[in-house]
């Protein structure tokens, strides 16, 4: 039976000086090839472009729609197009010839036309004797005629399973790549683009599969778009001086940028541009594919998931083609929004675009779920978690998900060089070496003034020692902001860069930094339910502790908390079993190495063994200060400081003199006339302080001075191996009992504390500076302000009655029922 369709196909093609063929997609592909050649249709995707061009946006040209028969031959014939795609424009191309031309002689006449406007004189060729023969075949009934055509035309349009566009579920985010070049037929394959490799590496400098797919996440979760929303975000803030500075600053390289960001902004111009980066994501899926770096599935995911990501920005198409427009002008350096009418009307417009479906019904939900797991998976690893945390830092690390790949001897260099002189961590140490950045007690610290502000249960501001400054003041009484955050991030952000950079000098074991990395991606799992809230956290605790040093970060973390392809959003939040990098201390634990007050920088985590090279200088600082050389006289003294002690030195050769007025001024009187050696000026300047009660020494209790020495000893002594685990805990605990024998509340530990400080010191000139820092250090100490310079405020002190607001979460250190809240 004769296919009405191709029977007139076949007719038509004669027009094209073809010989009359009963099925015009089945001739020689070798020739079918050369012609497509020859007519500049290379690939599939030109060929796309074609058959949307043939149409135009109006009226269509005839010329162009008779080509486009040729080309649907031609593709056929070489397997551009399967036998349902073909028929499909078939159908649609027949249907707009015979709307717009009721008779084949009105066909023939438009195309005489045509061909006129383009040059063409009877004679030229064959054209006017093929018009003539298809006329004639009209006029006696035969063949194909104008009347039948119309008929079957019109019923088989009806034929819903006709489509144009490849319309599987699966394929339709393909439809998004007709900005670059739509897609006729899928799945991708070398016929579609056979110089993609070599596209890769000309524009990407993508070399691999595995450079792929990190340029693949890059694009899907930062892209360009973070880098110009960081700087519209300021700039839109900024004054015109500000912004004149800005643009100066710019190097010569990026002054078409500047130029056209602040142009945008002046305008007031949406400054909204994702669609470049995410349009670009789908390209890339489809050229890797075609490189045959990616199979069909893989590649149909990350096309889904940019996909996805479009939807959750734009409303329709017009939106997504202004915002890549944009995106494209801050890329190239000059303004493309005045060619949009040029770029998009045809995608826009035309009748047979791939986009007259509206793009919100472009992806089903399963197709979302799919490609959201698919996502996912590709940074399920714990160390996609070091990477997000570390990249808002520094913005190189978006660079590096995906599949691990060795580090570059640069960067192996600049990580080692950072450890070195930055956090004085050597690989010598080990991987052990890194649970000194694990916090957990500091943020129990701010997560406890936080409630306690909160509450207005914050420490008096007024303290024997002085009152904060009023900035810091400020600082402690808007922790009350934080109430509802876990601060953990505050601490762990930071933990994630020094874990990072560890990992890039591949001098620490391996596989013990992923069991790093999982146990800090377990303990934010186990704080923070979702991206949301950890960003949310994170935002809010930078802006309450900014770094005086560095900027904060607050712009920084908001971006990936409103930008929907930001890896935080696809990390694996399941939680699993907890265990976080180092141990957590008790409450009480903690409260006892607080005891050291500011003797020493607060203990915010259990110490541990340092390497030999650490050891160093410990055992100079125990040997300069104490004449201490290893663990048995370690041991001997500090049961000395915790039995009796300087405050025993005190009573025995000083208390006495506080009642005899005359005996101590006829003892300073004789060591002031004489020739006094060192211990002899030592006592003079002793038996002074006795005789103007210097500090309260008369009348205050100075133990807390031998408890902040012997609990510093003690956390240095376990730092060196002198003591271990169980031998430590045992000290703490006679700290803490010694300390709540003696003392009711911080504040009269640190009246003793600053007593002894004070009445036990050498001659040195520096002595009313030494005093004076002490003092300072005891009002943050005492107040909480600022926040982290010690850990008083937030703790009870040994044996007082609780007095704390319990935080709204459970980032708190575990303790004793009877003392935690």
């Amino acid at each position: 039976m004769v296919d009405p369709l191709y029977a007139w196909w076949a007719q038509q093609l004669v027009l094209c000086e073809w010989a009359f063929e009963p099925e015009p997609n089945t001739i020689e592909a070798k020739a079918a090839s050369a012609r497509l050649q020859a007519l500049g249709v290379n690939d599939r995707g030109e060929l796309g472009w074609r058959l949307v061009e043939a149409f135009g946006t109006g009226t269509a040209d005839p010329a162009r729609l008779l080509a486009t028969l040729e080309l649907l031959a031609l593709a056929g014939s070489v397997g551009w197009l399967g036998e349902p795609r073909l028929r499909g424009w078939l159908v649609r191309l027949t249907d707009e010839i015979t709307r717009l031309y009721p008779n084949l002689g009105s066909w023939l006449e438009a195309l005489r036309h045509a061909k006129s406007a383009e040059g063409w004189v009877r004679g030229d060729d064959g054209f006017w004797e093929a018009c003539e023969a298809l006329a004639a075949l009209e006029r006696d009934g035969e063949g194909i005629t104008w009347d039948t055509l119309t008929e079957w035309v019109a019923k088989q349009s009806k034929d819903r399973t006709l489509t144009l566009w490849p319309d599987a579920p699966q394929a339709r985010a393909w439809r998004l790549r007709a900005v670059f070049s739509p897609v006729v037929e899928e799945p991708p394959g070398e016929m579609d683009w056979p110089e993609a490799k070599e596209w890769l590496w000309r524009n990407w400098q993508i070399e691999d599969r595995t450079g792929l797919v990190q340029s693949l996440l890059w694009l899907a979760g930062y892209g360009h778009r973070q880098g110009w929303d960081l700087d519209a975000t300021r700039l839109l803030t900024a004054s015109g001086d500000e912004r004149q500075a800005w643009f100066e600053g710019l190097s010569s390289a990026e002054r078409d940028y500047g130029r056209v960001l602040l142009d945008l902004i002046e305008r007031g111009e949406p400054l909204e541009w994702a669609a470049w980066d995410w349009l670009r994501l789908i390209d890339l899926a489809w050229a890797g594919a075609c490189a045959g770096w990616l199979d069909v599935a893989e590649a149909q995911d990350f096309a889904t998931h940019g996909a996805d990501l479009i939807l959750r920005r734009y409303s329709d198409w017009s939106a997504l083609a202004r915002a890549y427009q944009r995106g494209c002008s801050l890329f190239e350096g000059h303004d493309r929004l005045a060619d949009m009418q040029r770029d998009w009307s045809l995608l826009l417009n035309s009748p047979v675009s791939p986009w007259r479906a509206p793009l919100q019904q472009l992806l089903s939900e399963e197709e979302k779920e799919r490609s959201r797991h698919s996502i996912m998976a590709w940074r399920r690893s714990p160390r996609h978690w070091v990477l997000a945390l570390a990249s808002v830092r520094e913005p190189e690390f978006g660079m590096r998900q995906g599949p691990a790949v060795p580090v570059a001897v640069e960067r192996r260099d600049d990580a080692l060089r950072y450890l070195d002189e930055t956090l004085g961590l050597h690989p010598d140490e080990g991987v052990d070496a890194l649970t000194r950045y694990w916090l957990p007690a500091q943020a129990h610290h701010l997560n406890q003034l936080a409630a306690d502000a909160a509450h207005g249960a914050l420490p008096a501001a007024d303290t024997p020692f002085g009152r904060p400054e009023a900035e810091d003041l400020g600082s402690l009484v808007a922790l009350k902001q934080g109430s509802r955050h876990a601060a953990t991030i505050h601490m762990a952000e930071k933990y994630a860069f020094y874990l990072q950079m560890a990992m890039d000098s591949e001098a620490f074991d391996a596989e013990a930094m992923n069991a790093l990395a999982e146990a800090l991606r377990g303990t934010l799992c186990r704080f923070y339910p979702g991206a949301r809230r950890l960003l949310e956290a994170w935002t809010q605790w930078e802006r309450l502790l900014p770094e005086g040093e560095h900027p904060p970060l607050i712009s920084e973390i908001r971006w990936h908390l409103d930008d929907p392809g930001s890896p935080f959003h696809w990390l694996d939040w399941h939680s699993a079993q907890w265990h976080e990098p180092g141990p957590r201390p008790t409450l009480s634990r903690f409260t006892a190495m607080a005891l050291v007050g500011p003797l020493n920088n607060a203990a915010w985590s259990e110490p541990h063994v340092e390497s030999a090279r650490e050891a160093v200088s410990i055992r100079e600082w125990i040997d300069g200060h104490y004449g201490l050389h290893g663990q048995a006289e370690l041991n001997e003294f500090l049961d000395f400081l915790l039995e009796a002690g300087d405050r025993q030195e005190y009573q025995i050769n000083y208390a006495p003199y506080t009642l005899n007025a005359q005996r101590l001024a006829s003892e300073i009187a004789m060591l002031e006339t004489g020739e006094c050696s060192e211990e002899d000026r030592t006592h003079l300047l002793r038996l002074q302080r006795v005789r103007d009660n210097a500090d309260g020494c008369n009348e205050l209790d100075m133990t807390a001075w031998d408890v902040a020495q012997a609990v510093d000893l003690a956390i240095a002594g376990r730092q060196l191996g002198w003591l271990d685990g169980a031998a430590f805990s045992i000290m703490l605990e006679r700290a803490h009992a010694l300390a709540a024998e003696h003392y009711g509340s911080w504040e009269e530990y640190a009246r003793g504390l600053y007593a002894g400080f004070s009445f036990f010191m050498g001659e040195t000139p520096e002595r009313e500076g030494f005093l004076a820092g002490f003092r300072q250090a005891l009002v943050a100490w005492l107040s909480g302000a600022p926040p982290l310079a010690g850990s008083w405020a937030s703790l009870d002190f040994p044996g007082a009655r609780p007095r704390h607001w319990a935080p709204m979460h459970i980032d708190t250190l575990p303790g004793d029922i009877k003392t935690l809240h």
